[in-house]
């Protein structure tokens, strides 16, 4: 028996992935903010490199919380942005909402590439799982599958 492909290694529950996913989106944030006086193509970088890493570290069973995570965790981190200092996210002066509605439109490009990263390692990962899936379920001296009609 080989060892398991990257596509199998996953073997995390999807509320620790989420949580993890949490904490590293904030590391993301404040390590971008350290580095400049708003959010630049690092944060980007980093949302969509560890929204591919829940995708690969989840378990089978709990895809969907990953499968919607890099939608709500960008809204979540551009909030929280957004409610210390609008100017982060938008301009100085914008309100809370305005904020969130600016930076949400200004880090589309790495939520579009997070999110078809994400649904292209989970649908990956599924076909991963049911070709090996096949080849374990048919055992070696099972009768052949026979067709039965009444008539």
């Amino acid at each position: 028996m080989s060892a398991p492909t990257l596509w199998e290694e996953g073997q995390l529950s999807g509320s620790r992935v989420v949580r993890l996913a949490v904490l590293a989106g904030l590391l993301v944030l404040a390590v971008d903010l350290l580095l400049g006086p708003e959010l630049s193509l690092l944060f980007d970088l980093g949302f969509v490199a560890l929204s591919v890493a829940a995708a690969l570290a989840v378990r089978p069973s709990d895809f969907f919380p990953v499968a919607v995570l890099p939608p709500l965790l960008l809204l979540g981190l551009v909030l929280l942005a957004a409610l210390v200092e609008p100017g982060w996210v938008a301009l100085p002066e914008d309100t809370v909402v305005q904020a969130v509605v600016s930076g949400l439109a200004h880090r589309a490009g790495g939520l579009a590439a997070a999110y078809a990263l994400v649904l292209a390692v989970l649908v990956i990962r599924m076909r991963v799982q049911a070709r090996h899936g096949e080849r374990y379920a048919k055992r070696s001296g099972s009768p052949a599958p026979t067709r039965v009609t009444s008539g």
